[in-house]
């Protein structure tokens, strides 16, 4: 694929979902942006905002209700579910807030879960799942359960799981919400280094503009609209809509 094209392109996307009662209750307005190769974006805003809706549909886990959503230049709307599945197996690499782990299999049979579903033979699964362990240093803990390990470790899992796929970008979810802040730290550091040398196109999804300063851009979602997108700003206060004066 052409190295310029956007990995992202969202133009106009709306998304209503249906009321228990009757009727719709729209939650994303007109959302338009675009991410190119090896960005570092942070899609931030309050419970509510519709940040997490947004996710959803960059992930391929939803579709937006009206709107175009290309992700490396493919209309993802009409795709069917089994289409779906192979492009988030292939192109994304997912991180999540609570890691999901399986608790019962070790940390190398975790990293090797998406590459069971491309099909790959097991040796190289091994041997791709262990180039990753080594790459956020857990090289040593192959064998080891979930539950043996430190939150900051878990997420590290995740982090090596989302990238022996090779995917085009890492959708991160509230990465750092389940750990310390010294944990978290070291985590948005990995992504800072991960995104600096590999290259590795990076969005995040966060509600806290101290997490959101580790990425170089920042998109503000409020109220299901887009209220700031580019460098990260001096004050959280920037982000909002500047309201007229009276």
């Amino acid at each position: 694929m052409p190295s310029q094209q956007n990995v992202i392109s969202m133009q106009k996307v709306c998304k209503s979902f249906p009321l228990e009662i009757g009727g719709t209750q729209q939650v994303l307005f007109d959302i338009t942006f675009n991410v190119a190769p090896g960005e570092f974006v942070s899609i931030m805003g309050p419970s509510g905002s519709g940040k997490s809706t947004c996710m959803n549909i960059i992930g391929a886990l939803d579709n937006a209700t009206t709107g175009v959503y290309e992700l490396y230049g493919r209309d993802i709307s009409t795709m069917t579910p089994d289409e779906l599945a192979t492009i988030r197996n292939e192109y994304i690499g997912f991180v999540f807030q609570n890691f999901n782990l399986l608790p019962k299999r070790n940390i190398l049979d975790n990293v090797m879960l998406p590459l069971m579903y491309r099909g790959l033979p097991m040796d190289e699964r091994i041997k791709k799942s262990r180039e990753m362990l080594k790459l956020v240093g857990l090289e040593n803990f192959e064998t080891y359960l979930p539950t043996q390990l430190s939150g900051g470790m878990k997420q590290r899992v995740a982090i090596a799981r989302a990238l022996a796929g090779d995917p085009k970008i890492i959708l991160a979810d509230e990465p750092t919400g389940a750990l310390d802040s010294k944990m978290g730290n070291e985590i948005l550091q990995f992504f800072k280094k991960l995104n600096k040398d590999m290259g590795i196109t990076i969005v995040m999804i966060t509600h806290e503009f101290d997490i959101a300063k580790y990425s170089n851009r920042l998109i503000h979602i409020y109220d299901g609209r887009i209220t700031y997108d580019g460098k990260i700003p001096r004050s959280e206060a920037d982000l909002m809509p500047k309201r007229d004066k009276k």
